[in-house]
This record gives C-alpha cells, sequence and structure tokens, in this order.
C-alpha cells in the first residue's frame, strides 16, 4: 500500500480537553492536562500511525484573551497552527451555544479554508438529545466537513474520528518514523511533566507564574537518568507556596513528576527541584524565549 499522512491541528478553547485527546489517540501521555485553563503553552505534535497512514496531530494553547506577552505568544502559537494543515479539529463543548471565543476561531477557520471537523466532545455528561441542538448551533455558523461526538476521557468515538481524518491524508512519504510519538525532546516532555504537577497541586495565580527548566538530562551506563530542574516563579512569596512547610509541597509535586518521568523514558529517573524567583518573567520576551516558547 502506498503510504499517506495527514498533518491535522486541534483547536478549540482551554479545558476543552484537547491535550486528553491527543494523549488518547498517541497512547502515551505526550502533553500534559490540569483541570486549569491554559495548560499547554506549545504547539505538541502527536504522531498517530494507523496501517499505511500517518497522522500528525498539533495540540495548540487554548484560544483566549491574552493578558501578558506570554498570552499573546499562545494566541498566535493557536492562529499560525490552524493555517496550511490539511484539517482542522474545532474541539467544543456540548452546549448549544456558540461561545465568544468559538465564534472568532470559527472566523479564523473561514478565512483559512482548510477542513474543519467539528469535534464534540466531553458526550459522556450529557444525554443524547442534547448532541442535536449542539450540532443545530453550530451548523448555522459553518459547513464542516464532518460532525463527531466524542469522549476523550473514555475513548468512545475517538476511532472514528480518527476514520475522518484518514479522508484529508495526503498520498506520499510518513513525516516521522513510525516509533516515534511527538516531536518533542524528551528534556522538554519532562519540564512539561514537572509544570503539570505544579498545576495540580496549587492553586490560584500560583501555578500559571511558574516556568520549568531542565538544567540536567544525562543518562547513567545503568540506563538511570539523572535530571535536575528549576522551577521558576514570579514572586518570592510564590516561591514559599511551592516549596511549602518543611519542603513538603515540593516534595510532593517532585515525587509525582518523578513517576510519571519515569514512565514515559521506561526507566528510573532521579530527580532534583530547586525553586527560584524571576519577576513578571510572563511579560519579558527574552525571558519567554529563554524558557523554550519560540514562534518559530
Amino acid at each position: 500500500m502506498a503510504e499517506k499522512s495527514g498533518m491535522i491541528t486541534i483547536a478549540g478553547r482551554p479545558n476543552v480537553g484537547k491535550s486528553t485527546l491527543i494523549n488518547r489517540l498517541v497512547g502515551e501521555k505526550i502533553a500534559i492536562v490540569s483541570n486549569k485553563p491554559q495548560t499547554t503553552r506549545n504547539r505538541i505534535c502527536g504522531i498517530v500511525n494507523r496501517g499505511d497512514c500517518q497522522f500528525v496531530f498539533v495540540d495548540t494553547p487554548g484560544f483566549h484573551r491574552p493578558r501578558t506577552k506570554l498570552g499573546d505568544y499562545m494566541v498566535n502559537v493557536t492562529r499560525q497552527s490552524v493555517s496550511q494543515v490539511d484539517a482542522v479539529l474545532l474541539m467544543v463543548e456540548p452546549i448549544a451555544h456558540v461561545g465568544a471565543q468559538e465564534a472568532e476561531l470559527l472566523g479564523q477557520l473561514k478565512q483559512g479554508g482548510e477542513p474543519v471537523i467539528l469535534v464534540i466532545n466531553k458526550i459522556d455528561t450529557v444525554e443524547k438529545d442534547t448532541l442535536l441542538a449542539v450540532i443545530a448551533a453550530y451548523a448555522q455558523e459553518m459547513e464542516f466537513a464532518a460532525v463527531v461526538p466524542i469522549s476523550a476521557k473514555s475513548g468512545d468515538g475517538v476511532e472514528d474520528l480518527l476514520a475522518e481524518c484518514s479522508r484529508f491524508a495526503q498520498p506520499g512519504p510518513h513525516l516521522f518514523p513510525d516509533d516515534v510519538t511527538t516531536d518533542q525532546p524528551e528534556r522538554q516532555v519532562m519540564a512539561e511533566i514537572v509544570r503539570e504537577k505544579l498545576l495540580w497541586c496549587l492553586e490560584r495565580e500560583v501555578p500559571h507564574g511558574t516556568a520549568v527548566e531542565v538544567n540536567r538530562f544525562s543518562e547513567r551506563d545503568n540506563g538511570v537518568i539523572d535530571l535536575d530542574v528549576t522551577i521558576y516563579c514570579e514572586k518570592a512569596s510564590h516561591k514559599g507556596i511551592i516549596i511549602g512547610k518543611g519542603g513538603g509541597m515540593l516534595k510532593k509535586i517532585s515525587t509525582m513528576a518523578r513517576v510519571d518521568c519515569e514512565k514515559f523514558m521506561g526507566t528510573k529517573v532521579y530527580l532534583q527541584t530547586w525553586v527560584k524567583v524571576k519577576e513578571n518573567w510572563r511579560d519579558s520576551n527574552f525571558l519567554i524565549r529563554n524558557f523554550g516558547y519560540r514562534d518559530e
């Protein structure tokens, strides 16, 4: 059989389940997930092989109103990612109303001209009759190439979604080796895993003001990974919260992160973490780029 490949962007508002879907499609955790908005900051590719077809799914930051230069960067990443691809998945919640963020995204998608599949996520949370009203509301806004209800959490409908995506795959060689699951360097995945645990363990604005930098990523002769990580926050008071009483919070975050790092790497990981303050780094172009958030 001739090989085919398809580059497909997943777009939608924050917390709609884009990262959960990409992890489900790939079959392992490559994108971090939390119950807080704007968890994803970078463009992340997940590679899925089905027979002769390779899908490259692009996970994007949730489309939102930016309040910092980091927010501007995240919105720009989303805008760039929905153009020049084979198809776009517009992921929405099962609500029979087109929100302002979805309407703005739809406007961009209409201009781009790429085929758009409407993906209604979280169908396990509503009655089936509700879906008809959701489909009707979105059908008034745009003609979609397909409409696929799914639950990214349980996997319901995900294979149907892949079948729809295969219609837009183009003849040609695969873009990545068949044993690769993501375009992210291993050290970047490790940094994101640590940041995920910050999002899960910390409240309010503290985790959104953090960045994670891997200072050392080395493998011993016996396969053990040595990982030294610095967590940056914006205020001295936030540093105290991250470290916690007697270092308890930092230990909790590090332990949770180490477990997931070991799952991803398939080997033992020796993780050391430090916390430093970089005031207002989210409004510094230099620091944003220094922490790995680059447009190119």
